[in-house]
């Protein structure tokens, strides 16, 4: 049997994509016997390798509100603490032990002390996950084994190096896909764009070591934090994903 990997990238909000990306391919029968994740990447790949449907993932999401713990409050001034998740992460994650999950996962998170990336595929599944997903500047360093820890993507967006060798078939699931525009009239809107643009210029350097790329068409231009258009990102990346399935050749003889 063939291995199959996938790498989830981050992206806020926009992370919601790869639970509508699993989902197609779940009910196309692909399993995987490997995930990759950085950021809202690994929060859908802990989800889905614990064993929990992707649209039951959506229905969690929606349910529990998980950004309201750790969405940013813009008028404090301190660093928010993203491990105020913990108690929410354990109602799904009682085992709490990353080499525990029914599919092996690898996480990719920035060890700020030290400046470097660092994949963890065994320990804690949620403190690792929260190390991750904790974007430096709002949320407070995660600590692990006495060392700060911050946001994957910040040296690693699009986390397939641990596929590498380990799988026979890797699929790349990236969720900041940006539109051409012809003006930026708001700041935060040009700082937002310039960091995409930035993290996307590595996933296009790594999508040839992928055999199959997914990435819906402007999902970039969707605000990190906006909770609101959780349903629309999942449905965006499922239908995108379909289409896939349909058109392209090498995703037809996987299935073959």
């Amino acid at each position: 049997m063939r291995k199959i990997g996938i790498v989830l990238s981050g992206g806020g909000i926009r992370g919601i994509a790869h639970l509508g990306v699993l989902k197609a391919f779940s009910n196309a029968g692909i399993q995987f016997s490997h995930i990759s994740g950085t950021s809202a990447g690994s929060i859908a790949g802990a989800f889905y390798a614990s064993g929990v449907d992707p649209e039951e993932g959506l229905k969690i999401f929606l349910k529990t509100k998980l950004l309201r713990f750790i969405r940013p409050a813009l008028q404090g001034l301190g660093l928010i603490n993203i491990e105020r998740t913990t108690a929410l992460f354990q109602t799904y994650f009682p085992d709490d032990r990353i080499e525990s999950l029914k599919i092996p996962l690898t996480i990719a998170a920035t060890n700020f002390s030290e400046g470097k990336i660092e994949y963890f595929s065994q320990g804690p599944l949620i403190k690792t996950v929260q190390a991750s997903s904790c974007i430096p500047g709002i949320f407070s360093p995660v600590m692990i084994n006495n060392q700060m820890y911050v946001d994957g993507g910040i040296l690693n967006n699009f986390p397939v190096e641990p596929l590498i060798g380990n799988c026979d078939f890797i699929i790349g699931s990236s969720c900041n896909h940006l539109n051409p525009v012809e003006k930026i009239t708001k700041i935060r809107a040009l700082m937002g764009r310039a960091f995409l643009m930035s993290i996307n210029k590595d996933m296009e350097e790594k999508s040839p070591l992928c055999d199959v790329l997914i990435e819906p068409k402007g999902m970039g231009e969707i605000k990190t934090f906006d909770t609101a258009k959780a349903e629309t990102i999942y449905w965006l990346a499922y239908e995108e994903t379909l289409r896939a399935l349909e058109t392209n050749e090498k995703l037809k003889q996987l299935l073959a």
